[in-house]
This record gives C-alpha cells, sequence and structure tokens, in this order.
C-alpha cells in the first residue's frame, strides 16, 4: 500500500491526558477509563476538547506500552487527579493517514520511518496516532487514523 507522507511545523498545543503502562490487550479498557474521565472532567469545567483524540506511545513493547492518552485542548487547564496537563511540542512531524484495523498499523509505521531515513530525519521515538473517527459508534465503518512521528532533521 501507498501512504501520502507529509512533513508537517506544528505550534504547541495544550492538552488533557492519563498516562499507564498496558499490555496491547488492556488498551480498549485504558482508553474507554481515559476519555470518559477526560471528558466528564472537561464538562464539570465548562470546557471542551479542541481535536481529535489522541494516544502517545513512548515505547513499542506489547506488554508494558507506555501510554498517554487524552485530547488537545485551546488553552493550558489545571490537571485533577489521574489527568494531567500537559502539552504537545512544537516542531516537525511527519504524517500519514491510516485506514484498517488499529492492529494492522505497522505497514504505515514502516513508512514513515522509511521516509525519514531517505530524507535526512530522524524519529524521536515517540509516535502520536490521531483518531479521525469512531466506529464503535457506527458499524461498519473502517478506522481512520493519523499517525505521527516528531523528527529532526540529521542530513542535507
Amino acid at each position: 500500500m501507498n501512504y501520502k507522507i507529509e512533513l508537517k511545523k506544528t505550534e504547541l498545543q495544550p492538552t488533557l491526558t492519563m498516562r499507564e503502562l498496558h499490555p496491547v490487550e488492556k488498551l480498549p479498557d485504558f482508553f474507554g477509563k481515559a476519555y470518559g474521565g477526560i471528558m466528564i472532567y472537561l464538562q464539570e469545567i465548562g470546557k471542551a476538547p479542541c481535536g481529535m483524540p489522541f494516544a502517545v506511545y513512548y515505547n513499542m513493547d506489547m506488554q508494558a506500552l507506555d501510554i498517554e492518552v487524552g485530547f488537545t485542548v485551546k488553552e493550558k487547564l489545571p490537571g485533577k487527579d489521574e489527568i494531567i496537563a500537559g502539552e504537545i511540542s512544537a516542531g516537525k512531524y511527519i504524517s500519514t493517514v491510516y485506514r484498517g484495523p488499529y492492529d494492522s498499523m505497522e505497514p504505515a509505521y514502516g513508512a514513515l520511518t522509511q521516509w525519514a531515513e531517505e530524507n535526512g530525519y530522524t524519529p524521536s521515538g515517540i509516535a502520536y496516532e490521531y483518531y479521525l473517527n469512531d466506529p464503535d459508534k457506527n458499524n461498519g465503518v473502517i478506522p481512520i487514523t493519523e499517525i505521527r512521528f516528531p523528527v529532526v532533521k540529521t542530513k542535507k
């Protein structure tokens, strides 16, 4: 499959997230807890997310994924309990849009890594996934995910 890969420059974006370690099979429970808890908190303080839900993968250890999930918000907001006030750093990112099951994204990750190598960029080792639709709410809908890697230029 061919992937359209873009180099993007992004601005700093405030976030509200939860971060935990989980084996891959426990991710659906954690996603539900985190997204639900953050939405309840946003309603309590009269705010709303300003983008699609996302996840940050700090490693790819399927037995102990270090994962942070949440939403971008318009302004820096206080955290509460397990909810962390943070940010997505400004900088250069390479991205592609993947259409298909969440457990079959590996080729898209490979395409991003290959593009970075061929174009003189080094990925940071962190991967962002932005979930552009919600197949759980619409049976038969194919998941659409934007995958982003923060990168730095290493070659001219």
